[in-house]
């Protein structure tokens, strides 16, 4: 199965989620750039208030579509040992890359909010979506980060993902819905017609737009 696109791919996730359509504790936290249409399309259908959570790959310099890491507000650095130490990357190169990546954190944080504070996740329902699962090190570092701020529970759900990774992340959160883990994965964008980068922009408006349905479905109020 081939999603036509990231938003084909959300509506396709949320007949998975539909369960948790309607729930006062739900909230949908999207990573970004790429799981913010995917998530969009979830929050909508659940009626839930939808946020990004911030965090960025750690990228093998020259080859940096390869994860060797990533980090997440909180400074929180997850690594993969198995890229690092079959690479010999060194720590100060790993420390330039986090820190690079951290600058990002800091941009993103002020063009997708305009400095706001983050939802506020203790005792909610956290459904952390990305539009896939390769390698994982991203979304293992979005949980990591999470678990410190006590949400009730942390459901990742993603389209598609590598088995093995959908099983690895089973063992952090407190449920794992990979709608489709083909058993010959390759990569992420194999699996969408459409794969182009989602823009800064386009961020900004899913996330104004899904504001706007929130404080229309609370009256105003802050859920």
């Amino acid at each position: 199965m081939y999603f036509r696109d990231r938003f084909e791919a959300g509506q396709f996730l949320a007949e998975k989620l539909h369960h948790f359509a309607g729930r006062p504790d739900v909230l949908v936290l999207a990573l970004p750039r790429g799981g913010v249409p995917v998530a969009f399309e979830v929050a909508k259908a659940l009626h839930a208030p939808m946020d990004v959570f911030l965090v960025r790959k750690l990228g093998v310099p020259g080859h940096e579509e390869l994860a060797m890491g990533a980090v997440a507000n909180g400074n929180i650095v997850i690594l993969n040992d198995e890229v690092t130490k079959s690479l010999r990357i060194p720590d100060d190169v790993i420390e330039t890359v986090a820190r690079q990546e951290r600058e990002t954190l800091t941009r993103q944080r002020q063009m997708y909010r305009d400095d706001k504070p983050a939802s506020a996740v203790r005792d909610c329902v956290v459904i952390l979506i990305d539009d896939g699962l390769a390698t994982g090190s991203t979304m293992r570092a979005a949980v990591a980060a999470l678990r410190k701020q006590r949400p009730k529970r942390v459901i990742v759900a993603v389209p598609v993902g590598a088995p093995d990774t959908c099983a690895a992340i089973s063992g952090i959160a407190d449920e794992v819905l990979c709608a489709i883990r083909p058993e010959h994965f390759m990569a992420v964008g194999a699996w969408y017609d459409d794969f182009s980068p989602t823009s800064d922009q386009t961020v900004r408006a899913l996330l104004d737009e899904a504001s706007h349905w929130t404080q229309a479905e609370t009256g105003g109020s802050s859920r």
